[in-house]
């Protein structure tokens, strides 16, 4: 993760009117805002948000922003600009390093900063960032928070005003397809099709279940095929031939293995 402070020359080299947060391995931009952001002073794009008391502002409008501050992709001679600047390929990230973010647009700059020394007021923010999400039936989830709290979420009122991300809620099989954002941002079907973290929250219900509890579940009442050949006592071919006579319902099927609930694989045991 790689973190700069956004600032501006026009005014003081103290004040911090955003930072912006890099994650390398998803290639994803994130801007958090103070909540104390000047919309006067907030760099154009970004003051919109600040203006609704929007402060974390998600990786597809982020992007947005540094795309602004960088020589475009479709640049007539971007080959040999590239080759000028020892770059093997375009990369949004190395090339807004190459002018710290200034662009003829305005007079903001990037300072880099390292986390230890970013405000108290992020740390508190971030505790309501994702640690998983699970998706269930019925266009619902269970969030997992990074506070520790666990909240069931109805994503259809959620996503009211999310357009982009009604086809995969009302599609039982691509609803499950959604993925936690970097660092737990929120979940995400696309690079539009994204509910952020603070909306989850805000639109859950509390839960008296921890991450701990699930992963305890897994851990203990989950088997795989292996697993479930020595509770039997009987062969891999036998556990696929139960299966395939629905004596046996796999809750997860992929090429090489399937998952069972453990209290099932017991009870054919027992002969039930």
């Amino acid at each position: 993760m790689k973190i700069f402070a956004i600032k501006d020359e026009s005014i003081s080299a103290d004040k911090v009117l955003g930072y912006l947060i890099y994650y390398e391995n998803a290639h994803a931009f994130y801007i958090e805002l103070p909540e104390d952001a000047d919309v006067w002073e907030t760099p154009l794009l970004l003051s919109s948000f600040a203006k609704r008391g929007e402060y974390s502002i998600g990786s597809y409008w982020s992007r947005l922003w540094v795309e602004q501050r960088i020589i475009p992709q479709d640049r007539q001679n971007i080959g040999q600009i590239l080759r000028d600047n020892h770059l093997y390929a375009y990369d949004e990230f190395e090339l807004l390093k190459l002018s710290m973010g200034r662009c003829a647009q305005d007079q903001c700059y990037l300072e880099e900063v390292h986390e230890k020394d970013l405000p108290a007021m992020l740390a508190e923010r971030w505790k309501l960032k994702l640690d998983d999400a699970i998706p269930l039936k019925d266009g619902r989830l269970l969030a997992f928070f990074r506070n520790g709290e666990v909240r069931l979420v109805d994503v259809k009122k959620c996503a009211e005003g999310h357009s982009a991300c009604l086809p995969y809620i009302n599609n039982p099989d691509r609803f499950p397809r959604l993925n936690v954002q970097p660092d737990g941002y929120g979940v995400m079907w696309s690079e539009q099709a994204v509910l952020s973290d603070r909306e989850l929250y805000a639109c859950g219900t509390a839960v008296p279940l921890s991450l701990d509890d699930f992963c305890s579940f897994v851990q203990n009442r989950v088997v795989n095929s292996s697993e479930a050949c020595k509770l039997l006592d009987c062969s891999r071919q036998n556990i696929d031939d139960l299966t395939k006579r629905g004596r046996l319902h796999p809750i997860r099927t992929d090429a090489r293995n399937k998952l069972y609930l453990k209290n099932e694989v017991m009870q054919r045991r027992k002969g039930l």
